[in-house]
């Protein structure tokens, strides 16, 4: 007696395919390809204004308040409170840093617009940790009611400074941060970016961009980043922090106080959009103004979602959007050359998606590379109005493209109650 043995195929629906991460050198090699793109579109046109050092220390500069609420936001997230309010923590920071920088100096300005950006934040922390209101409400509270408060104690504290350069709605400007430059090799880049070699003076531009007129806040707000990491990825308070935000319950049964790590990370995440607000009104500006922020705290959010709740992607998505929030403030030229390289990409793009036989997404990469080549055939430059919705818009691009490989915590934006699990 025979006994016949068969082999069942697996449902097709049987196992989720796992989605592989970008490593390393596959991230290196898309952005040695950016770089060639960009190179081969500048030497075409004659414009090579992308990868001017002008343009990456504008864009760095723009990058550093949505870092800082980018971070904000990871802090409070990896520990399960989702912190909209950023925005209204900003502005606190904004007004609290001038008001200090103007009375005392800059330095003592950073301090208080972290510290003004930390009380929004234990705000944030008693209403949705204590009380157990909804996070998102909280946060759209605290983002009408500190922009309201800073405005209206601006009217009537500086009415007196207007000799001062106060006005209605802005404070007296403040003394100035210093910038550093690396002397020597800051004078060779700008030589050879002068040259327009392909790739060379590209390279040569952006790396002079890093290493002139460079805001001490900038490197400030990347060593925030970097302990960041460390923190929250390499030390048992982090371990701690982040099982909050992914089983309180679980974290409380081995002892963790799940409450006080809610508090200071939600505390932290106010100090560091804080942080990110005083930048605005203490090195971009040097005064505080009504509507300075402008949507960075969102912006900055954003930028924490495309990282996927990570440091570095953060970092990433903050120098994206503050690539695009600089456009406005270089030349209109970048942005019409900008539209070229982008459909450049996006054919690439749906030739890569056909060999991989996505046919649909293909499709749509393909409408959009042609919408934007003849955008760019068409026009000799790019409307005023459509280059400050830039950053909007990339923002809504990224995030839909973003959207399918997200992995936020699991208890983020729920309402936590000790023993709720017993």
């Amino acid at each position: 007696m025979s006994t016949a043995t068969s082999t069942r195929p697996k449902s097709p629906g049987s196992a989720p395919a796992k989605k592989h991460k970008i490593s390393v050198p596959v991230l290196l090699l898309l952005i040695a390809g950016a770089l060639v793109l960009v190179s081969a579109v500048a030497a075409v046109t004659g414009n090579y204004g992308l990868t001017a050092s002008g343009q990456i220390s504008a864009a760095l500069g723009a990058a550093v308040p949505i870092a800082m609420a980018g971070l904000g936001g990871l802090w409070a997230e990896r520990s399960g409170v989702v912190n909209i309010g950023l925005e209204g923590m900003m502005v606190a920071g904004t007004f609290c840093g001038a008001w200090a920088g103007y009375l005392v100096n800059p330095w003592v300005g950073l301090l208080a617009g972290m510290a003004g950006g930390a009380l929004g934040g234990l705000l944030h922390a008693v209403v949705t940790v204590t009380f157990g209101v909804d996070h998102i409400v909280s946060g759209v509270g605290i983002n009408l009611l500190i922009p309201g408060i800073c405005a209206y104690i601006n009217k009537i504290y500086y009415k007196d400074y207007v000799a001062f350069g106060a006005g209605a709605n802005q404070s007296p400007p403040a003394e100035s941060l210093p910038a550093l430059t690396i002397p020597g090799l800051s004078e060779w880049l700008d030589k050879i970016e002068a040259h327009h070699w392909f790739l060379v003076s590209d390279v040569a531009g952006i790396l002079g961009g890093l290493v002139t007129n460079l805001s001490v806040v900038t490197i400030i707000a990347a060593v925030f980043i970097v302990v960041s990491y460390f923190v929250l990825w390499r030390t048992v308070f982090g371990l701690r922090l982040r099982s909050c935000g992914e089983n309180p319950t679980a974290a409380e049964s081995l002892g963790v106080n799940v409450y006080k790590y809610k508090y200071l990370a939600v505390i932290a995440s106010g100090a560091f959009a804080g942080l990110g607000g005083a930048y605005l009104s203490l090195v971009a500006s040097h005064f505080y103004k009504d509507g300075q922020t402008q949507g960075r705290g969102f912006i900055g959010l954003a930028a924490m979602i495309f990282g996927n709740w990570m440091p570095g992607g953060l970092a990433m998505g903050a120098g994206l959007f503050g690539f695009t929030d600089s456009l406005q403030l270089r030349d209109a030229d970048n942005v019409h050359v900008l539209l070229i390289t982008v459909s450049i990409a996006m054919l690439l793009l749906a030739l890569w998606q056909l060999y991989r036989r996505k046919y649909t997404p293909a499709i749509i990469s393909f409408v959009v590379a042609g919408g934007l080549a003849v955008w760019y055939a068409t026009t000799d430059s790019v409307q005023r109005p459509l280059i400050v919705a830039t950053p909007y818009v990339i923002t809504l691009v990224v995030l839909a493209a973003a959207s399918q490989r997200l992995r936020p915590p699991k208890a983020d934006g729920q309402i936590y109650r000790k023993g709720q699990g017993k």
